[in-house]
């Protein structure tokens, strides 16, 4: 997801549109807030009845896949914990179709927009509040407005909407200096007028279902990338698994045709390559079949649409495959390793990879965030 995209529709006056999106005008402040009924990442479903107890309603529309949204979790964690037992309810909704929602955009998360994805994220987070799904039907969304993620809506004690807005003036929290949010939370419960009702919000723009052919274009733009398949020595192996000069994440994977776990994960790794090379980050898939093969092999990378470095070990000699690439890897296939610049390995797999702990190890290096910094600093 580029910049520029996230760019478009961020005023929160007057009917908004969001980029490529339909024409979705935000609630007015002062309207009464409107009902819903979605299923949580938790397994329940909810209404606005579900929090009839609570002081304020913070409605926050968030994403798992958009960095900026990442961005927040602490701080909304941090406000859940401060306002909880002060009768605010702090409530996630995932506005996003997930099915519009292209690979290439999800190179800042280990998790797409699925409910089953925002299942994951809340229990990796530890969260105990809501995180309502939406994108279904995006009928809640549809209803509130929000125009990018993170985008924060206050309702008061009568559900009436008193602040749409950004959380805060900065995704970097280390810049931040103002706290719109936590101010018009601290306003309300005083009984004072919110300062500030209104302001624009940075973010990624909402996914709704009419960008399915916006992905739909994406994958047919990725099928007609050429394939290729090249020969690599020992000595050519062992600087892959070194990385000691690269500059990119290197994701080695070692597969072959006769290899039935190397041929079920391997639209896996495909779509890893798609999600993440656009970063400091490359896939290598390094075929183990014997010399004589090298064109099923060629032919099979053809089928799976791998556009990433393919190579084929020049000799008929597993061994010295073995041995050339990581000294700790017994010799079942597949094998892959995540080695970072100067050669620290950051994860191996023996055997078939599993595709979350993976993601999880690829961002855990090229961080979440926009001002992260690559290696996990």
């Amino acid at each position: 997801m580029k910049r520029l995209v996230l760019l478009a529709a961020l005023a929160v006056a007057a009917p908004l549109r969001a980029a490529d999106g339909p024409a979705v005008p935000t609630l007015a402040i002062g309207a009464a807030a409107p009902d819903f009924d979605l299923p949580g990442a938790d397994g329940k479903r909810y209404s606005l009845a579900s929090f009839g107890g609570a002081k304020l309603l913070v409605l926050v529309f968030t994403a798992n896949h958009c960095p900026t949204a990442q961005a927040y979790e602490e701080r909304l964690e941090r406000l859940h914990a401060e306002y909880r037992g002060r009768g605010v309810a702090i409530v996630l909704v995932s506005p996003n179709d997930p099915l519009a929602v292209r690979l290439d955009e999800q190179g800042y998360s280990d998790l797409g927009d699925s409910l089953a994805d925002m299942a994951q994220r809340a229990r990796d987070r530890g969260w105990s509040w809501p995180y309502l799904y939406d994108g279904e039907t995006q009928t809640m969304a549809r209803a509130y407005g929000p125009v990018a993620t993170p985008h924060v809506f206050v309702l008061d004690a009568e559900r009436k909407l008193r602040f749409a807005g950004r959380f805060d003036d900065n995704e970097n929290k280390a810049k931040t200096k103002l706290h719109d949010t936590r101010d018009a939370i601290e306003a309300l419960l005083a009984g004072r007028p919110v300062p500030v009702a209104t302001t624009k919000v940075f973010g990624c723009s909402i996914k709704w279902a009419d960008k399915r052919s916006w992905v739909a274009e994406g994958r047919e733009k990725w099928a007609r990338e050429p394939v290729t398949l090249e020969t690599i020595d020992a000595a050519g192996v062992k600087a892959l698994g070194r990385n000691a000069d690269g500059k990119k994440l290197r994701l080695v994977n070692v597969w072959a045709t006769w290899c039935g776990p190397c041929v079920i994960e391997f639209p896996d790794l495909v779509d890893v390559n798609r999600i993440y090379r656009g970063r400091d980050f490359e896939v290598v898939t390094l075929n183990a079949d014997d010399t004589a093969r090298r064109d099923k092999a060629l032919e099979f990378l053809k089928e799976r649409q791998a556009s990433t470095r393919n190579l084929a070990f020049g000799a008929d000699d597993p061994y010295a495959l073995v041995e050339a690439l990581d000294p700790k890897w017994p010799g079942a296939l597949p094998h892959t390793i995540l080695v970072a610049p100067g050669g620290e390995v950051i994860y191996r797999s023996e055997g078939a990879f599993e595709t979350l702990a993976l993601r999880k190890a690829i961002v855990g290096w090229l961080g979440r965030y926009y001002h992260s910094t690559p290696g996990g600093k």
